[in-house]
């Protein structure tokens, strides 16, 4: 129902039509009479022209006056005024004027609405409403040949106008700010789902270039083979096996080509722009933070910046702090403490992740790079992987970088330094 009226454009300008004309009925009568009404009905007509703002307000002024009018007779004729229909009609018709000449006005400044300062906005719209009511007044005047007002009630109409019209853009900025705070609420989702996602299809592409080239080599170490058999006279069937195994690694490799083509063609499509180290940095806590959450561990984690810049380069630093941060939330057990640390030394920018875990013990500490080596079992005894170093030590030297690891940190467990060249980080060097 909701996205039904949200689509439908009749629906919507019947719905601002009908609000407006029930807003009219909340009114106040500043001089004698009723011979003008000030009423909230302008107040919430501006409301909507603000609000629903793909409306053609032409359109809209025309019908709402209609309404206005249809419906204040209706309630003459409820309410038992004692007038006729006809004269009900005649005397309502000036307010049908009104939201005609409102809505045609705003229609001017509709393309620059989002321009306007809320106080010029407020002033503008202000503008607007005198003119709407001198336009009302004019009519009342043919119509019925009774409008006269004394200085001091223009001067109280003006100022009516003035706080009808600041109060009204007043709610609408308001609504607009929540708007657009709900709006970076979601953008800032978005952007943590897709830094995520960047970040694990970095990794991806990085191992299968990696099988790439392990595929290349052997496809040519085994042709070179099937050469050598080929030469030395060696029977047939074994040459052949040997081409043949040739030439299915060589298809795989092809196969691997082709599926790195469309992973690196989503990862352009997907990951775009640059972000400051900041951010980077933020997001490699707070993702870490649920992780450790989802660990059912109490882990408080603190950022240490000295250093921001932009950087094209955050996908490959996503994944080196996501697999050292990751790895400090699990070698705590229970509670514990993370740092992170970003700073300029030099020429390099350092990265630094000290945990409060168990620390490193010195003999593991040469093997610790290297593929496969783990220190981390689940609870079935199941050991780890082991890659994630090694990824981690593979990219840093990609950037040409360094990476070491203190055994014990200030913290009481293991701190692992990063240092990468600036100029391979800083956007524009």
């Amino acid at each position: 129902m909701g996205q039904f009226i949200l689509k439908n454009r009749a629906v919507q300008i019947f719905m601002a039509a009908f609000g407006t004309a029930i807003a009219g009925e909340f009114k106040i009568n500043p001089f004698d009479g009723d011979v003008f009404r000030i009423a909230m009905g302008s107040s919430a007509f501006l409301l909507f022209l603000l609000l629903m703002r793909r409306l053609p307000y032409i359109t809209t002024g025309i019908v709402t006056g209609i309404v206005v009018l249809l419906f204040r007779t209706g309630m003459d004729a409820v309410g038992g005024s004692g007038a006729s229909a006809m004269e009900s009609l005649t005397s309502h018709f000036s307010a049908m004027i009104y939201y005609m000449v409102f809505a045609v006005l705003m229609s001017l400044i509709k393309s620059r609405i989002d321009t306007f300062h809320p106080l010029v906005l407020g002033g503008v719209a202000a503008v607007i409403d005198l003119l709407s009511n001198e336009m009302e007044l004019l009519t009342r005047l043919i119509v019925l040949d009774s409008a006269s007002f004394r200085l001091n009630e223009w001067t109280f109409l003006m100022a009516i106008a003035v706080v009808r019209t600041y109060f009204t853009t007043g709610v609408y900025s308001s609504i607009a700010v929540s708007q657009l705070r709900i709006t970076q609420r979601e953008q800032n989702r978005r952007m943590e789902q897709m830094m995520s996602f960047s970040s694990g299809l970095y990794g991806e592409v990085f191992y299968l270039k990696k099988s790439i080239g392990t595929l290349e080599s052997v496809t040519l170490s085994s042709y070179e083979l099937y050469r050598s058999l080929k030469a030395e006279g060696t029977q047939q069937p074994y040459s052949r096996q040997v081409l043949d195994i040739t030439q299915q690694i060589h298809e795989v490799k092809k196969d691997s080509q082709r599926i790195l083509a469309g992973l690196v063609k989503l990862a352009d499509r997907e990951v775009t722009g640059d972000l400051p180290l900041s951010v980077i940095m933020n997001f490699a806590m707070k993702s870490n933070a649920k992780y450790a959450e989802m660990l059912g561990k109490h882990i408080q984690f603190t950022l240490n910046m000295t250093s921001d810049y932009i950087t094209a380069s955050y996908t490959p630093l996503l994944t080196l702090l996501g697999n050292l941060t990751a790895n400090a939330v699990e070698v705590i057990q229970g509670n514990g403490s993370i740092t992170l640390d970003v700073r300029e030394d030099g020429e390099y920018t350092v990265f630094r992740v000290a945990d409060s875990g168990g620390g490193i013990k010195e003999r593991d500490r040469e093997l610790l790079f290297e593929p496969g080596f783990t220190t981390k079992f689940n609870q079935e005894g199941v050991a780890a992987t082991g890659i994630g170093l090694s990824h981690v030590r593979d990219i840093v030297h990609l950037f040409a970088g360094q990476i070491s690891v203190d055994p014990v940190s200030e913290l009481g467990g293991a701190r692992f330094q990063i240092k990468i060249p600036t100029s391979g980080l800083r956007k524009g060097e």
